[in-house]
């Protein structure tokens, strides 16, 4: 079952008092929050006030039958997983049905096991379109050349390689570091792609076991191993006319590899356990922070696999050799932290902003944000100083004096405290000017005092 079934809330639409009954009671059992209604006419008014995750819709009903019922919440711009309920003589107009947008159909009597299949898969369905959804907003609002900071040569000539190569079908590997930002590249190919409107769907493949790698790759069918209970489609089906992102590929098997392969170069695959061929067209953007020319001549990477990924290759500069776009990095993670934990927090002493610069950064882009939202946590000013830092960035002079304020436990939050109660009682606890001797809103202030239970001093 997807998550938890207590989240989903089904609509049962049917005239048949009995039939309904039984039907709530078997899927309130399994966790659902069941909704019920006697007719179709009476789908749209419910809707207009109360949500649903699914709609069970009987096809028979007095007064708006199923199919009527349909084309009203088409109409409306409802995209509602629909389940039909119908009689065996009917299924006809089941299959009518579905090519008016219902998800699948059950046939009465209801099996009850196979009814709750059907929910899990739909609900599975809904919940890919509407990540899908939000995946494309996002790309939309984040996922530009435009948005990913970098005016470093390095950069500068990456982006180069990515305006031509974005709208053609290429293949393209992206290579460099861990915390670089491949998943952005990929995203940002995606949307300056001809198939920015399909899907984008994405994996890790470091993440998962070999099996499991295949069964998410290629899908399954039922009984093609312990657990797999029904058919499922893989990635590949899923980005099927879109893009398909597969990280870390260096991190899969030289069996799945060949699969890979042959996808890439015939479009087409089985999933495990069937025989039935799909026919799929992909775009495949792949990345990896290995080196693939070692692995070849290590013989854990096939070298025509390779040839055939880094038809255009990107390289990702490390941030150490991007030092020039560290002040903007830092200054968009400064902005968008400072907003998430309420803090006014302007900009960098120059002194801190040459730390930042002179670190070597082993852990890149990825590191650098964690360290910025760390400086924004810590910070008491309107201004990053050296002393908000982590001690491995600081200078001796400073680490001496982190060190010698943190001796017998006395933490930075400890000296957070402090600071404040110290103020304080010298202001006689006026917030108001405790606050600006801090250069802190009063309401970052208020904050504080709230967070490290000072509200009683």
């Amino acid at each position: 079952m997807i998550g938890s079934a207590e989240r989903y809330t089904i609509l049962l639409v049917d005239d048949d008092q009995a039939h309904r009954t039984m039907l709530k009671v078997n899927l309130a059992a399994e966790g659902y929050a069941v909704n019920e209604l006697t007719d179709g006419d009476e789908v749209l008014p419910y809707l207009k006030d109360h949500e649903a995750d699914l709609i069970l819709l009987d096809m028979k009903m007095t007064r708006m039958d199923g199919l009527i019922t349909l084309s009203v919440l088409l109409q409306a711009g409802f995209d509602i997983p629909v389940i039909v309920l119908t009689a065996f003589s009917s299924v006809e107009s089941a299959v009518e049905a579905m090519k008016k947008g219902a998800y699948d159909y059950i046939s009465k009597p209801v099996d009850i096991e196979e009814l709750k299949i059907l929910i899990e898969r739909a609900l599975s369905f809904r919940a890919l379109s509407e990540e899908n959804k939000l995946l494309k907003t996002r790309i939309k609002e984040e996922f530009s050349f435009a948005n990913i900071i970098g005016k470093s040569p390095a950069m500068q000539r990456m982006f180069s390689t990515l305006t031509m190569v974005a709208p053609t079908d290429a293949t393209v590997l992206i290579t460099g570091e861990s915390g670089t930002g491949k998943e952005l590249i990929a995203n940002a190919l995606h949307q300056h792609s001809q198939r920015r409107d399909r899907p984008f769907v994405k994996l890790n493949c470091a993440a998962l076991h070999e099996n499991l790698l295949e069964s998410e790759l290629f899908g399954h069918e039922a009984g093609a191993f312990t657990g797999a209970s029904g058919r499922r489609k893989g990635r590949f089906e899923l980005a099927n006319k879109g893009t398909l992102f597969l990280d870390e590929i260096g991190d899969m098997s030289l069996q799945t590899q060949a699969k890979i392969l042959r996808v890439i170069q015939e479009g087409e695959f089985e999933r495990l356990g069937g025989s039935e061929t799909i026919k799929v067209d992909v775009r495949l953007l792949a990345a990896t922070h290995k080196n693939l020319e070692e692995m070849i001549e290590e013989g854990t990477f096939r070298q025509d696999l390779y040839f055939r990924l880094s038809v255009v290759p990107v390289a990702l500069p490390p941030l150490s050799e991007r030092a020039t776009d560290i002040p903007e990095l830092a200054n968009y993670f400064l902005s968008r932290f400072a907003e998430k934990n309420r803090k006014d927090i302007k900009d960098f002493h120059p002194e801190a902003l040459n730390l930042l610069m002179q670190y070597e950064w082993p852990g890149n882009i990825r590191e650098l944000e964690n360290t910025i939202e760390r400086a924004v946590i810590l910070c008491l000013a309107e201004q990053i100083t050296p002393q908000d830092l982590p001690p491995h960035l600081l200078s001796d002079e400073v680490r001496e004096l982190q060190e010698s304020n943190s001796q017998d436990g006395f933490t930075l939050r400890d000296m957070e405290r402090e600071v404040i109660r110290s103020t304080l009682e010298k202001t006689g606890h006026n917030k108001s000017q405790a606050a600006k001797q801090l250069g802190v809103a009063r309401q970052t202030l208020l904050n504080k005092i709230k967070e490290l239970s000072l509200i009683h001093i």
